[in-house]
């Protein structure tokens, strides 16, 4: 069972950066595909990245060209960098592992982390 942690939240205007990390608890991260997901107010939940362990990597087209997901397998970690965000990506960002990332999807597995809220003011 692995456990995620989310940070790297908050509130920014409209056109700046944020950077999401999620951290894993345990030494098989390496194995995971990792998938970043998003829950906008008075929506469904949506997978918007994510990243296989072989490195591929899928985007939903309202984030492609302004995010980028990454991993650090000796760090347990996986990262969203997010730029020229918009009022519309205002939502509570998950990582998730033990799904399945392909260049045109991703499916969620069991494992969530607890979520990270990203506000974006205009």
């Amino acid at each position: 069972q692995v456990q995620l942690a989310e940070s790297g939240g908050g509130l920014v205007q409209a056109g700046g950066s944020l950077r999401l990390s999620c951290v894993a608890s345990e030494g098989t991260f390496g194995r995971y595909h990792m998938g970043w997901f998003r829950q906008a107010p008075g929506k469904e939940r949506e997978s918007i990245a994510g990243i296989g362990f072989g490195g591929i990597t899928y985007y939903t087209d309202s984030v492609l060209g302004r995010f980028t997901v990454s991993r650090d397998n000796a760090k347990n970690t996986a990262f969203l960098q997010m730029n020229s965000l918009k009022v519309e990506d205002t939502a509570v960002y998950y990582c998730n592992a033990g799904g399945l990332v392909t260049r045109t999807g991703s499916v969620a597995g069991n494992f969530w982390g607890q979520g990270t809220q990203v506000t974006v003011s205009s």
